[in-house]
């Protein structure tokens, strides 16, 4: 199959582009997986200081894979999702999200789990999970880590669109600036960030994400198995078959 997330190096920031079009990117068993290899490449190269995540359209990720879950079940993504959380948060390296466009659900949590997101004004986000019957479970990891109280709960009880800015005003992106600003301010972050050294910017990484490693290690499990019973329940099942044929 064709890869869905590719990995290229520029000086010392090493690049996956999310590339999964016929799904908007969603993750499915494919892309998380090559997402994982991706990262663990960057980790291992030496010439690289900062990971930079992003993606080839307008849509960064539209959260879980519904025709895998629909079908298959979600016991195994569930947890590689999880997985991948922490893979970001405990990656030895600066790990930077850049959103251009629309991010939804499970894709979140990519984002919550990042040490810096730049996203543009106009970008939207939106928790949708409460609209199919299930909850913003495993990615609760990270995102009400970020979040401010009152706005994880007015978003992941409405499952309401919001945007870039409003995203950065709620704590769950770093910064917001105008779509034609947002590929400079990325660059700068990134260049900023390759200034410091490895072992300062391991050790800074660590202190930083101590907690919320240990949150993630604490209720991963018990999130991951929530999740996969809410996927597998009737009502949400019955939800994903009606999206998936208002999508065809």
């Amino acid at each position: 199959m064709p890869e869905l997330v590719h990995y290229s190096t520029d000086g010392a920031v090493g690049t996956l582009t999310l590339d999964s079009p016929h799904n908007r990117n969603a993750l499915s068993r494919q892309l998380v997986a090559e997402l994982f290899a991706g990262l663990e490449r960057a980790a291992a190269d030496p010439e690289v200081k900062v990971v930079l995540i992003t993606s080839s359209g307008r849509v960064f990720c539209s959260g879980a894979d519904l025709s895998e879950a629909s079908t298959g079940g979600m016991d195994e993504g569930t947890r590689k999702i999880v997985e991948l959380q922490r893979l970001i948060v405990a990656l030895d390296k600066p790990v930077v999200t850049r959103l251009g466009g629309a991010v939804r659900a499970g894709g979140i949590g990519i984002v919550a789990a990042s040490d810096i997101v730049v996203a543009a004004e106009d970008a939207t986000f939106a928790l949708t999970e409460v609209k199919l019957g299930l909850a913003a479970a495993i990615i609760s990891l990270t995102v009400h880590a970020r979040m401010h109280p009152r706005a994880a709960a007015l978003t992941t009880l409405g499952g309401e669109v919001f945007t870039g800015t409003e995203a950065a005003a709620y704590g769950l992106v770093t910064t917001a600036v105008p779509a034609e600003e947002l590929d400079a301010e990325v660059a700068r972050v990134c260049a900023s960030l390759a200034t410091g050294a490895a072992q300062g910017l391991r050790e800074s990484k660590r202190i930083l994400n101590r907690d919320l490693l240990a949150r993630i290690d604490a209720h991963g499990d018990e999130m991951a198995e929530l999740s996969s019973r809410l996927f597998a329940s009737d009502e949400a099942r019955t939800a994903m078959t009606a999206f998936l044929s208002r999508k065809k």
